[in-house]
C-alpha cells in the first residue's frame, strides 16, 4: 500500500530504527550500504535488554514509547530492528501510528522471502519471546504449508554477545550446544530471528559446513525498505547523511559494536526516555 505523504518535504527527513540493543545495528548497516544518502536515527533501548525475556505487554510499552521518541524527530519511516518487538509490538504501532509514518518489521519481509524459496525443512532460532509468540512457524506454514519449521529458543545467544563474547570458546561453545540439536538435522536454511545473532552468523555457518542457507534479515529488510521509500516518492538520493545514535543507558560495548559498523566517530547520546 502507498502512503501518500508531503514528499518534498520528507525526503530528507531521517529513518527511525530501533531495538533493544546492538542487535539492530546490523539491520541499520545494511540500510546504509543500500541507501547511503538517508539520514539515520538508531535508538537502542539497552537499560531493557534483552527484550527476548520480557513480556509481550512490556515490549509494547517499550516500543511504543520509542516510537514516540523517534517521531518527535521527524521521522519518515520507523524499521523495528528487533524480532521481539516485530513479534510483540507490530501490529500495535501499526494501528497507533500507521497514518503518521510508515513502519517496517523485520518477520514479515523475511517470510516473504522464504515463500519464494523452495524449501522442505526449516530452522528458526531466536529469544524466548519471539520462538513463544509462533509468528515466525504461523507466517511461514501461511505462505509454504508442505514446509517444515522447526523453532528453537537460543536464549543466551544475546547476552552473550552484549557482553562482548563473540569469536571465541566460550561463544563457539554456546552456539555449537544449542545447533547441535538433532531436531535440526537436515534443515536447508536457519532463519536468525534475533538481528543479534548476524553478529555470529559466520559461526553459525560453520557449524552446517556451510551447507545450510543462513538467513538474516538485516539485507531483505533494507532492500523491502528501499522499495518502500520509492514506491511513496521518499527517497533521499543526494547530500551527506548524518546519523544519531541514542541509547538509554550507557554500554561501552554498544559504542565499541557502533564504531565498528559504522567506522570512526559516531554521534552517540543517552536519551532516558523512561524517567
Amino acid at each position: 500500500m502507498v502512503i501518500f505523504f508531503n514528499t518534498f518535504k520528507l525526503k530528507e527527513q531521517p529513518i527511525g530504527i530501533f531495538d533493544s540493543g546492538v542487535g539492530g545495528l546490523t539491520v541499520a548497516h545494511a540500510i546504509k550500504q543500500i541507501l547511503p544518502y538517508e539520514n539515520l536515527i538508531y535508538f537502542g533501548d539497552t537499560a531493557h535488554l534483552p527484550y527476548g525475556d520480557k513480556s509481550a505487554e512490556a515490549i509494547e510499552s517499550y516500543s511504543r514509547k520509542i516510537t514516540e521518541f523517534l517521531l518527535e524527530r521527524n521521522v519518515k519511516v520507523v524499521v523495528i530492528a528487533c524480532n521481539s518487538a516485530s513479534a510483540s509490538a507490530f501490529g500495535t504501532l501499526k494501528k497507533e501510528f500507521g497514518s503518521k509514518t510508515l513502519i517496517i518489521d523485520v518477520i514479515d519481509p523475511v517470510v516473504d522471502y522464504m515463500g519464494t524459496r523452495d524449501f522442505k525443512k526449516i530452522g528458526v532460532i531466536g529469544t524466548k519471546r519471539t520462538i513463544s509468540s509462533g509468528m515466525y512457524e504461523t507466517k511461514l506454514k501461511e505462505k509454504s504449508p508442505g514446509t517444515s519449521v522447526i523453532s528453537m529458543a537460543t536464549p543466551l545467544l544475546v547476552p552473550m554477545i552484549e557482553e562482548g563474547f563473540i569469536f571465541d570458546d566460550i561463544s563457539n561453545a554456546i552456539i555449537r550446544a544449542y545447533l547441535s540439536n538433532h531436531t535440526l538435522d537436515g534443515i536447508q536454511a536457519l532463519i536468525l530471528g534475533c538481528t543479534h545473532y548476524p553478529i555470529i552468523k559466520n559461526q553459525i555457518s560453520k557449524i552446517f559446513n556451510f551447507n545450510v542457507e543462513v538467513v538474516d534479515s538485516a539485507k531483505i529488510v533494507s532492500l523491502l525498505l528501499k522499495d518502500t521509500l520509492e514506491r511513496n516518492n521518499l527517497l533521499n538520493s543526494r547530500g551527506k547523511s548524518a546519523d544519531q545514535f541514542f541509547i538509554s543507558d550507557y554500554t561501552p560495548y554498544f559504542e565499541k559494536i557502533a564504531r565498528m559498523f559504522f567506522e570512526g566517530e559516531i554521534n552517540l547520546k543517552k536519551a532516558d526516555i523512561w524517567s
